[in-house]
């Protein structure tokens, strides 16, 4: 599909890739790998055509379309959300002219038998595929669909762009992206903006999008759920894995372990040659075999070792004071900003030494309700903090809110009180600034690294109290792991606000859900939360059937289980049995395509039709229903494994 052929890629001189090549075949989904700085988010844009090559070339097909998802993007629209996201389809009018323009040419030219003749139906082909895709009638309700999908309300639907977050906005990027369908999606963090429900939906859709899709991710589980293959950058070189990530991550350790062995054997092998030269150098009658070893030596192709990610930050939080067992509680609390309402009279309590997530759909109260405790917000209601609790907050823009014009020392000399300020130096190094990392102005830092210089901030005051607002944006995934560790090892009370699984995994066995103005309990892991959640759903789903809203019967929790069996059964008959349907429509729509193809290879037999252009509308026709036909096979067969 998409061929990378020798890519150089030098920054001042200094090579950042050197001769790299691979391919990219259909319906792939690929995983970018590798330390920070190594060449990831560069690859995208090379891709896109973004970045320029020192040498060797992209090859992407003339009609394939490739379409790329910045880690961040200023988005300038007067527009609604919908009518921002049907802005994606703007090229579609373009598309029509070019398809008539086409048209126009077959039906003049008589040459049918010519390479260019066929190049041209070929063309008019692709693009009736295209505009077949693009429906005008369904183009709304899809924008409608994916827009929800990613978590946007229906009321949302109609308010300006500009009146939301850059999250939001992304997500409304992301969206016009997968309205396009480009043949190849580039996704660079995709995930960093998204809340749990939104991140599972898009790993859903991911699955069985019909383009190819590389994407780079901090998010483990993400990547692990979603990716069959892993290309790993890594001086300036690559190694393709066609393996998920966790699996590569095994499989890249062995070969490190692998070119050790062989570092070590071949360093013996020299220092043999080396002390048979120093000690036959002077004999003639050794001169012919020292020279031998000599050139040998010149020749010999010198192992190395890859450079792995080792540039994780270390890290502990300072021993927790003690507080109260009991160390905040809250009751009826309520907040509204102006007239919308967020939180309405919650009650929650938390134990000391518990880690509690936050979790729910982004805007919900989660950041409300963390910074309500961190005393940054007013409040209605009661909220009481439990005895000698001295708390640390992590905001989520926190490193957006660091002051541009100081160093990276100023920022937590500012803060820091007592005698800690004399190993600042050491707490810095071990977030990985080091030397003149230091005196670096916070203007020219990155993400990564205004989020590293936010955690070390933390460590200036022992706390017992931890409030970390999505903590793990911007972090490699090494330094997240580092950071899960201090957070077990953390003697204290941690509550957090987090989308990532991989992170909270093991982290929590509480959750308090964001749902409707109101927090609901959970206790237990994240895969059984995330589980019940789904049979929440589906019971709510049930719930609303037109079928059984009138029943008021009172039945026992055998009868239930035995009822939904029933249903499920009787559920998945109807599905199977329209699949069947459908594939017989399309046993039959494919057999009637094949007789308009004929005739269109034979223009001399079928002129008349030809010139007329109702071969080329009955093509166009017969395509799309099979192409809605397959739509609708693969959306009930998903449903049938998603129930079996």
């Amino acid at each position: 599909m998409i061929s990378v052929n020798n890519i150089s890629v030098e920054f001042s001189g200094i090579p950042l890739f050197e001769q790299v090549s691979f391919h990219v075949s259909e319906k792939e989904r690929i995983g970018l790998a590798g330390k920070n700085g190594a060449g990831k988010t560069t690859l995208l844009r090379i891709l896109c055509g973004e970045q320029e090559l020192t040498s060797g070339n992209v090859v992407v097909p003339e009609n394939e379309k490739v379409g790329y998802l910045p880690q961040e993007k200023k988005v300038r629209s007067n527009r609604k959300v919908l009518e921002e996201a049907l802005s994606a389809f703007s090229n579609v009018e373009d598309l029509k002219k070019q398809r008539e323009n086409i048209q126009q040419e077959l039906v003049t030219r008589t040459d049918y038998e010519s390479k260019a003749y066929l190049k041209l139906f070929e063309e008019m082909n692709s693009l009736n595929d295209r505009l077949a895709i693009l429906d005008e009638g369904q183009l709304e309700g899809l924008a409608v669909k994916v827009l929800k999908g990613l978590g946007f309300l229906e009321e949302e639907l109609s308010r300006p762009v500009s009146t939301f977050s850059l999250g939001w906005q992304m997500r409304i990027e992301l969206a016009k992206l997968l309205l396009l369908q480009p043949g190849l999606l580039l996704l660079d963090e995709p995930t960093n903006h998204l809340d749990l429900d939104a991140i599972q939906w898009l790993e859903n859709y991911l699955k069985s999008y019909k383009g190819s899709v590389i994407l780079v991710s901090h998010d483990r589980s993400f990547l692990d759920n979603l990716t069959t293959r892993t290309i790993e950058i890594n001086n300036g070189k690559i190694y393709d894995y066609k393996v998920p990530y966790s699996h590569y991550l095994e499989l890249r350790d062995e070969r490190v372990n692998q070119q050790k062995a062989e570092y070590n054997n071949q360093q013996k092998q020299i220092k043999e040659i080396e002390r048979f030269i120093e000690r036959f150098r002077s004999k003639s009658t050794k001169a012919r075999q020292v020279q031998s070893r000599v050139k040998h030596l010149e020749k010999m192709e010198r192992v190395s070792i890859d450079d792995l990610d080792s540039s994780g930050i270390h890290f502990r939080f300072p021993s927790a004071p003690r507080s109260g067992k009991v160390v905040v509680e809250g009751e009826s609390v309520s907040k509204s900003y102006g007239s919308k309402k967020v939180l309405d009279h919650v009650d929650f309590q938390i134990i000391k030494g518990e880690k509690v997530a936050f979790v729910g759909r982004n805007g919900e109260g989660k950041t409300t309700l963390s910074k309500i405790l961190a005393k940054q917000l007013d409040y209605a209601g009661e909220i009481k903090f439990g005895h000698n609790v001295h708390t640390g907050y992590y905001a989520q823009d926190q490193w957006e809110m660091l002051d541009a014009s100081k160093t990276v020392f100023e920022t937590v000399d500012d803060v820091v009180v007592g005698d800690i300020r004399k190993r600042l130096t050491s707490i810095l190094g071990a977030f990985l600034f080091q030397g003149e990392d230091i005196d670096k102005k916070i203007s020219v830092l990155s993400g990564g690294e205004k989020a590293r210089l936010s955690l070390a901030r933390l460590l200036l005051n022992p706390t017992n109290l931890l409030i970390l607002d999505e903590p793990t944006n911007h972090l490699d995934l090494l330094s997240k792991d580092i950071l899960k560790t201090a957070l077990l090892e953390y003697e204290g009370t941690v509550i957090l606000v987090s989308h990532d699984r991989d992170f909270l995994s093991g982290l929590t066995e509480r959750f308090y859900e964001f749902k409707n103005h109101k927090i609901k309990e959970f206790r237990g892991t994240l895969e059984e939360y995330l589980g019940k959640r789904n049979i929440e759903q589906l019971q709510e789903l049930e719930a609303k059937n037109p079928e059984k809203k009138d029943q008021k019967t009172v039945v026992s929790d055998s009868q239930l289980d035995w009822g939904a069996k029933k249903e499920k059964e009787k559920r998945q008959r109807k599905l199977k049995k329209e699949l069947e349907r459908i594939e017989l429509d399309i046993e039959k729509l494919e057999k009637d395509l094949q007789v308009v193809n004929e005739k269109l290879s034979r223009p001399e037999d079928f002129m008349e039709e030809i010139k007329s252009g109702e071969l080329s509308k009955e093509h166009v026709r017969i395509q799309s229903a099979i192409d809605q036909n397959y739509e609708t096979w693969e959306e009930i067969h998903l449903q049938l494994e998603e129930e079996s």
